[in-house]
């Protein structure tokens, strides 16, 4: 369908999905948040796409919530700000991270507020030499939200994702390779074709297994070792069902490259 803030194609089995709105940084406002919700949500279920890329258009990934559709009103009172984020940042959080298919997030500017944290959900981040990441929320007097309270710390640690919010600096793209915060660092004019090339790689495995291990590293974050092992188990038996498993064994065997077509 066609969008307001969104650019969206698929093509050899990638769903390209550009965040659009380059006259404020690709700023979210309600529009923009319920296109992307809804851009997830049909990608989840249109078999032909078997990996996502997102990125944002112009000098900008995200620069976060579009402050002029969540400021005090007119006779003083204020918005609810949980509305924002029951309405439009969890959906989209929830479904990047529940989508059993990978995504690539290409950060080609300031990545900032639920910017941020909207690439950090994401399962493969590359990003521009130019790229920064801040948690801006404290400059406003608000929390890191988008997953930002629980991705975060996870990647960074507890102390650096205290400081990194109480602080809100940015950290460049090279600090966050460091830091784990991204997969790899490009210089920015190869930025669009490292990201492609590695969406359109993911869009040639085997889907199926991928999502499961998405999965599963889903529910390592809330459970033990032993309930993991436990888990795996069964995810192992799940994926020791499919047809590019079968494919795979029998490609390795006959010393061949493999053809998945993700089932």
């Amino acid at each position: 369908m066609p969008y307001t803030h969104l650019l969206f194609e698929i093509n050899q089995g990638v769903a390209s999905v550009t965040l659009n709105r380059p006259e404020v940084l690709n700023s979210f406002n309600r529009l923009m948040a319920r296109e992307l919700s809804d851009a997830l949500g049909a990608i989840a279920t249109e078999g032909t796409v078997r990996s996502v890329l997102l990125t944002g258009a112009g000098r900008a990934f995200c620069a976060g919530q579009d402050l002029a559709e969540a400021s005090p009103r007119a006779d003083g009172s204020l918005p609810d700000l949980g509305d924002f984020v029951r309405e439009g940042y969890n959906p989209i959080i929830r479904a990047i991270r529940t989508l059993e298919k990978p995504v690539v997030c290409a950060v080609n500017g300031v990545a900032a507020g639920a910017g941020a944290n909207l690439a950090l959900a994401c399962d493969i981040v590359l990003a521009s030499r130019d790229a920064s990441f801040i948690q801006s929320f404290s400059k406003i007097g608000v929390i890191p939200d988008s997953g930002g309270t629980f991705i975060l710390p996870r990647i960074v640690g507890l102390q650096r994702a205290t400081a990194l919010t109480m602080l809100a600096e940015k950290v460049s793209a090279d600090q966050a390779l460091d830091w784990g915060m991204v997969y790899r660092v490009v210089e920015a004019p190869g930025l669009a074709d490292a990201a492609w090339t590695t969406a359109a790689h993911l869009a040639t495995q085997p889907t199926r297994g991928l999502g499961l291990a998405k999965r599963a590293f889903n529910r390592s974050l809330g459970i033990d070792l032993n309930e993991q092992l436990d888990y795996e188990e069964e995810l192992q038996r799940e994926a020791g069902r499919t047809a590019d498993y079968a494919e795979g064994v029998r490609a390795f065997l006959e010393k061949r490259k493999p053809h998945f077509e993700g089932r």
